[in-house]
């Protein structure tokens, strides 16, 4: 199922039933925080990090497994994630979204936060949202700061940093 979008504007219960839905098909785009947490925690880059080639920039992406088209760090048999401690920054988003410009969906509204316009969504189709039980309640500005960080952390990311952020773990492993 691909992302519906719904406004988001007041806070929402979610609770992840592990529908499996997030985690599987899906291109998930890393930033150079993200792989260096994710190494840090004893994972071999070169067993999750794959690249995209978008116009003139090379993105990293989380791996897949071919069989299926899941994460890697998807475990298929409970549906939970194996790095969840260490997930990357656009996994804590998800299945919320946070645009710059509006989609187009009926009552979307702008949401201001520190200065910044944005417009926030969540996936109408996750059975997660709204859930009963909440585990927690998510707000918009929760949102809105994860993806300005996202934002701001996946513009730095580049070849040149990916090859210092190896360098650099390849000689702290040899410590």
């Amino acid at each position: 199922m691909r992302f519906k979008p719904k406004p988001f504007t007041e806070p929402v219960g979610f609770r992840c039933l592990y529908c499996l839905d997030c985690c599987r098909g899906r291109h998930v785009y890393l930033t150079l925080k993200d792989v260096e947490r994710i190494a840090k925690a004893g994972h071999d880059p070169q067993d999750f990090v794959t690249f995209s080639i978008e116009g003139d920039k090379i993105r990293f992406v989380l791996a897949i497994r071919e069989w299926d088209l899941g994460c890697v760090f998807h475990d298929p048999e409970t549906g939970k994630c194996r790095i969840h401690a260490v997930r990357p920054l656009i996994c804590r988003i998800y299945p919320f979204m946070v645009s710059r410009k509006p989609l187009g969906v009926k009552s979307e509204r702008p949401f201001h936060h520190k200065g910044e316009t944005l417009w926030l969504y969540y996936d109408e189709s996750c059975p997660g949202i709204n859930a009963e039980n909440p585990e927690t309640t998510i707000t918009p500005e929760e949102i809105a700061e994860l993806g300005i960080e996202f934002e701001r952390e996946f513009e730095k990311t580049d070849m040149d940093g990916f090859a210092e952020l190896i360098e650099r773990l390849e000689g702290e492993k040899d410590e």
